[in-house]
C-alpha cells in the first residue's frame, strides 16, 4: 500500500457521497441502500488490491471520480445535463454504484518484502481477495444495487457491460458488450467514464 489517502481525504469522500446520493436520488429503497453503504466497507475499501486506489479510502473515491467523469461525458455530448436523455438521478446510481461489487471483497494482509538496499525481509500490508458471493464483477454490482433499487434497463445494461471488453463474461463475450454499446449509450459513457477515472485521474496510484 504505497499510496495513502488522509483521514480528511477519506472523511471528505464519504461525504460528499453522501450529499450525492441525499441531492440526487429519491426512488425507493434509497434510504436503506445509503444505510447499507455506511454500515459497510463501501468507504474504507480499496479499489483494487495492487493497482489504481489500492488504499483505504480507494473505492468510495473511485466511484466520485466515475461519477464527475461521466457529468463530464454527459455534458460534452449534450452540453448540460438538462438537454441529456438522462436524469441526474440515473447517473449518480450508475456512476456511484457500479463498483459496489468490492464491498466486503478485500481483505489485508501482511507479505514479506525484501529491501534491496539493506537485504532484510520486512512485513508489507497488501490486499487479498475474499469472495464471499462468487457472481461476476459486474453482474455482482447489478444485483447488489437490484437489491435495494428499481433499474431501468438501461441503467441495469450501464452497470453490466461497465468493465467493457476487460470483463468478457459480464453480458456473455466482447459481442454481446458491442451490441450493448450500440444499443444503449449510457453504457458507453458509463465505461468511458470508468476508463478515464481509471487511466487518467488515478494513473499515479498504480
Amino acid at each position: 500500500m504505497q499510496f495513502q489517502l488522509t483521514n480528511i481525504e477519506i472523511q471528505n469522500t464519504k461525504t460528499k457521497i453522501l450529499e450525492l446520493i441525499d441531492a440526487n436520488i429519491t426512488r425507493k429503497g434509497i434510504q436503506k441502500f445509503s444505510d447499507y453503504l455506511i454500515n459497510s466497507d463501501f468507504f474504507s475499501a480499496p479499489a483494487s488490491s495492487r493497482y489504481h486506489l489500492s488504499c483505504p479510502g480507494g473505492l468510495a473515491l473511485h466511484s466520485l471520480n466515475v461519477y464527475n467523469r461521466l457529468i463530464k461525458e454527459v455534458c460534452s455530448e449534450y452540453d448540460s445535463i438538462e438537454s441529456s436523455p438522462y436524469s441526474l438521478e440515473t447517473l449518480t446510481i450508475v456512476a456511484l454504484f457500479h463498483d459496489v461489487c468490492k464491498i466486503y471483497f478485500y481483505e489485508i494482509y501482511f507479505r514479506n518484502v525484501k529491501d534491496d538496499k539493506t537485504g532484510k525481509w520486512n512485513k508489507e500490508a497488501a490486499y487479498k481477495v475474499n469472495e464471499l458471493l462468487p457472481i461476476e464483477h459486474s453482474s455482482k454490482s447489478q444485483y447488489i444495487v437490484r437489491s435495494f433499487l428499481d433499474l431501468s434497463r438501461e441503467e441495469s445494461v450501464a452497470i453490466l457491460s461497465h468493465m467493457g471488453s476487460f470483463d468478457k463474461a459480464a453480458l456473455g463475450g466482447s459481442f454481446t458488450i458491442s451490441s450493448a454499446f450500440h444499443m444503449f449509450e449510457l453504457a458507453v459513457l458509463l465505461h468511458t467514464a470508468d476508463l478515464k477515472a481509471t487511466s487518467i485521474d488515478e494513473k499515479t496510484t498504480f
